[in-house]
């Protein structure tokens, strides 16, 4: 199935996904690592589609499997289990905000503060816009994904960190790699929380979160050393 999938997925009629992957000097991705990139994408936008109609309790791994044309065997081969499907769903929905806070941080990489303010800002304003998001939150009371990133919301912490963190450095090299870390760390944990519990509008959420921090960044630039705790 995941052949098939990978060779119908041709767009605009060009090349299957496999051949276009050749970049000149790194040679060609492996085509059984291209189709299962593809099977994987291909279930996990099955159930983004799912959710915009319905909660996560009412969603059946048949559903899903049903959804992106593939047996529920081999959903379950993939990702072994419902929680594991669960959390891989989460980790993919939390880098697609992620490449959007890259976007924003790089557009004002000679205005630190601004990056800050605008990173945060368009986080919490896709998050907010985003249906799938708003479902996630609405819990009733049923089973549902909220607790993948609160209560049980450690991997996307540390995924987003480590994401943040690279996006900090790429950005301002002359940052330490801890300094880095400890300020991607704080973002992202109020990030879940705002979105979790909203205080106002983003843009003043933005401009509060760059108020405290926003002074932080600007003295690691500035190659001030920071104190750790038990450093």
């Amino acid at each position: 199935m995941a052949a098939n999938l990978l060779a119908e997925a041709r767009p605009g009629g060009g090349a299957p996904v496999a051949e276009t992957r050749t970049v000149a000097g790194r040679g060609r991705t492996p085509y059984s690592v291209a189709a299962r990139e593809l099977l994987r994408n291909t279930l996990l936008d099955a159930a983004r589609d799912e959710l915009q109609r319905r909660g996560w309790a009412q969603i059946t791994m048949a559903d899903i499997a049903a959804a992106a044309g593939v047996s529920r065997q081999t959903l379950y081969k993939e990702f072994g289990s419902r929680d594991e499907f669960a959390q891989a769903f989460v980790l993919r929905e939390s880098d697609r905000f992620l490449l959007a806070v890259e976007q924003a941080v790089q557009e004002h990489l000679d205005d630190p503060p601004t990056a800050l303010s605008a990173a945060f800002d368009v986080f919490l304003t896709a998050a907010a816009q985003d249906p799938l998001v708003r479902t996630l939150l609405s819990s009733d009371g049923t089973p549902s994904l909220l607790p993948l990133i609160t209560t049980q919301g450690e991997p996307v912490v540390a995924r987003a960190t480590e994401r943040l963190a690279a996006i900090i450095l790429s950005g301002w090299p002359s940052v330490k790699p801890a300094d880095a870390r400890l300020l991607a760390e704080c973002l992202v944990r109020l990030a879940i929380s705002y979105t979790a519990l909203p205080a106002g509008p983003t843009g003043m959420t933005a401009a509060s979160v760059t108020t405290l921090l926003g002074p932080y960044l600007e003295r690691l630039l500035a190659g001030a050393t920071m104190p750790h705790a038990g450093g």
